[in-house]
């Protein structure tokens, strides 16, 4: 296949993911790398060397108009997989300005790039179920955008200005709004993967037999970071409509307490570790029981979650297992 592809965001939690998906599909995939410091050595821990090798990557920084204008014009892409990110919500509380740069300003310097230098390359925005705020039960993309942190607020400016574009201009854009997800990678100040990291660091001798915890009552819907990257894939090949948007979730409400315990179980250590709430663990604003509807995309694509989230669970811990040293 001739299909060449650059993916934003691929040295971030799900880009990596997804650069392995791509090249194993047979397209020529390109990562975006803010600066050549050597930071694309660290997907390594998910990336086999197989896949490393037939990356390229290339340097620029999203939030430049500069940079993405030479970027889009030099690629020349099919399309471009827009995942970069400032994606942590209580970050977003203590830095507003930089999160609204990264992630609403960067994403209209990418489009105006596209739209400027090469507008058949196609664009998937990768927005998030924060745009919808407080919402309790199933979540569909018809919904109001009402976003209720500076994460969401920022993510939800550039969901309506990639789908305004797109319909404006004749672009061929589209938006993903991913629910709950998690897996190897995810970054240790995310819940799931929080619990994920300390168990590994209990069963190493690093850490007490202790786990400080955030609100184990809530519930999620969490799906494979690897199938939602799935989704993504699907989606760019042809098979979106150019303005839309597409929920992508699981299918399995669990609350935290349940993932926690399954995680305990498959290293032996349930009922042996103390738990403790931790009040900066919570988050200040909630958002509800989110259930994903994402039949439009499922209806569009054919797909379907299929690692169940045992296997992802356990895939998490290896993870951590491998790559904690202290």
């Amino acid at each position: 296949m001739d299909k060449k592809y650059l993916v934003t965001g691929i040295t971030g939690f799900a880009g990596p993911h997804l650069a392995n998906l791509l090249v194993e599909k047979g397209y020529d995939v390109e990562g975006l790398v803010r600066c050549s410091n050597g930071s694309e050595q660290d997907i390594r821990d998910i990336v086999p060397d197989r896949n490393f090798g037939k990356i390229k990557f290339v340097y620029g920084d999203i939030t430049s108009e500069r940079d993405m204008k030479r970027v889009v014009q030099e690629g020349a892409y099919d399309g471009i997989f827009h995942l970069a990110a400032q994606s942590h919500p209580p970050t977003s509380f203590k830095d507003p300005v930089g999160t609204f740069e990264t992630n609403a300003n960067g994403t209209i310097n990418i489009v105006s790039a596209i739209s400027d230098y090469s507008p058949k390359t196609k664009l998937m925005f990768c927005s998030t179920s924060e745009v919808y705020g407080r919402v309790e039960g199933e979540t569909k993309e018809t919904m109001p955008l009402n976003p209720i942190n500076p994460y969401g607020v920022s993510k939800a400016a550039a969901d309506l200005y990639v789908r305004e574009r797109a319909k404006s201009l004749g672009l061929d854009f589209f938006v993903t709004r991913a629910f709950s997800h998690t897996g190897p990678r995810r970054g240790r100040q995310f819940s799931i993967s929080s619990d994920a990291y300390q168990i590994a660091r209990i069963v190493k001798g690093f850490q007490e037999p202790k786990i400080n915890v955030g609100k184990l009552e809530s519930k999620r819907v969490i799906v494979d970071a690897r199938d939602c990257v799935a989704a993504y894939a699907d989606l760019m090949d042809g098979k979106f409509e150019r303005g839309e948007a597409y929920n992508v979730g699981g299918d399995e409400l669990y609350s935290m307490g349940e993932v926690l315990d399954m995680m305990l179980e498959m290293r032996n250590l349930k009922g042996k570790v103390e738990i403790i709430r931790d009040k900066d663990l919570v988050r200040k604003i909630g958002f509800g029981i989110q259930i994903p509807d994402s039949t439009k995309c499922r209806n569009a694509t054919g797909w379907i979650p299929k690692i169940p989230i045992k296997q992802t669970l356990n895939d998490l811990l290896n993870y951590w297992d491998k790559k904690i040293s202290f």
